[in-house]
């Protein structure tokens, strides 16, 4: 009795990363308004906060134009999309500037304390590896100063192509990038509105909780799911 194709395990023969609150710690809302407010000497307690998100919540509407589906397409749409809502909020300059130096400031995301470790076990499964991210600026420096960039094979960056998640031709981007089928190809992500988005081109997916703290430990999962479906593909001769 013959199987068919469908039935047989795919090798993930890749891993593609989400960036922020995945390979990195991302600043919750409560946090980036905080120290935007810090930089621009304000007052940054709790009820400075919470009325500074108030404001910037009610001018960006519904959908939020800060999470548009364009707005991370080019360095230029997303300063124009923030400081356009900034405006709408009655911020000031000095802390309209302050918000967006600290949304733009890859200083402020730092990787998780098993991002090295779970990067090093994926080449050692001759893995290849993809950072894709809706960010509009460049991340590779931040991969070169932590010793990881010439571990990962391709960056796919909403900034440099025009297009972002939750767009399905960014992934598809990626697997053209990597050389890998979509069912070779495991996307990792942290939101299923965005990332979750690859099980439409095929790849399957794994959402793990967002990183908001670099101590916390959510890549173990990835290397899990990688080994496991490795132990399957031998055990299957």
């Amino acid at each position: 009795m013959s199987t068919s194709e469908d039935s047989k395990p795919h090798p993930i023969r890749a891993v593609v990363f989400d960036w922020r609150g995945t390979l990195v710690s991302e600043l919750t809302q409560r946090d980036w308004a905080r120290e935007a407010l810090r930089l621009a000497r304000r007052e940054h307690d709790d009820d400075a906060v919470r009325a500074l998100l108030r404001d910037i919540r009610v001018a960006a509407g519904e959908p939020n134009r800060l999470q548009s589906p364009q707005g991370n397409t080019s360095a230029a749409r997303h300063r124009e999309t923030y400081y356009t809502v900034f405006a709408d909020a009655g911020l000031d300059d000095e802390l309209a500037d302050a918000l967006f130096a600290v949304d733009s400031d890859p200083a402020y995301n730092i990787f998780a304390v098993d991002a090295a470790e779970t990067i090093a076990s994926l080449r050692q499964r001759n893995c290849r590896i993809g950072v894709l991210s809706n960010i509009h600026f460049d991340i590779r420096p931040m991969f070169g100063e932590a010793g990881l960039l010439d571990s990962i094979d391709t960056f796919v960056l909403s900034g440099e192509q025009g297009i972002q998640k939750p767009d399905p031709a960014i992934f598809r981007l990626a697997l053209e990038f990597l050389g890998t089928h979509a069912e070779q190809t495991l996307m990792v992500g942290d939101r299923a509105s965005r990332d979750g988005v690859a099980i439409e081109v095929g790849m399957p997916t794994l959402l793990v909780p967002a990183l908001t703290h670099p101590r916390q430990r959510r890549l173990h999962l990835v290397t899990n799911a990688v080994g496991t479906q490795h132990g399957s593909e031998s055990a299957g001769g």
